[in-house]
């Protein structure tokens, strides 16, 4: 697949956050109660398959919208080039952030290490949040230049009000 560099880095970061924040817990959860309790593991393992599960059908939701009306032609995977503001766009700008935010948790659970729940995960969706709304939004407007704009000040990066579509 040819991905561009900025989509590269952020499934590089992607992989870093995961792996190295389990990995990190792990260090730092081995003499913990809560890492030697098997009740606090399966019920952090249930509640992690379901925040994972969630995590993934609004990532596939809105995917599956911006792929619909954010790609003309033929275009690499996790590209778009048109600026996609429809369906759950509509409602928001970011919805894949929903999914992306929740992801970290939904691992963090299903592991059980609590430092990864507690700490690690929560500084971890901050980062998420920050990033797309950083970096993210300067790429669009670059991009789309000011249909971007005009979309940005119609639309919030984020509305509560959307989750029940995301979810569908």
């Amino acid at each position: 697949m040819n991905f561009s560099t900025s989509t590269k880095i952020r499934i590089a970061l992607w992989l870093l956050m995961l792996v190295g924040g389990a990995f990190l817990a792990l260090y730092y959860d081995l003499s913990s109660p809560l890492f030697k309790s098997l009740k606090f593991h399966l019920i952090t393992a249930i509640l992690g398959l379901i925040v994972i599960k969630i995590s993934f059908k609004a990532a596939g939701n809105s995917g599956r919208d911006l792929k619909k009306y954010g790609r003309v032609g033929d275009i690499p995977r996790l590209e778009t080039n048109k600026l996609a503001k429809e369906g759950l766009y509509a409602c928001m700008r970011h919805p894949m952030l929903f999914a992306l935010t929740l992801l970290p948790l939904g691992w963090a659970l299903l592991l059980g290490l609590p430092t990864f729940i507690f700490i690690i995960a929560p500084l971890e969706m901050i980062f998420i949040i920050i990033m797309v709304l950083t970096v993210e939004e300067k790429e669009a407007i670059a991009k789309f230049g000011n249909e971007y704009i005009e979309y940005k000040k119609k639309v919030p990066a984020f509305n509560l009000k959307c989750i029940k579509e995301l979810l569908k």
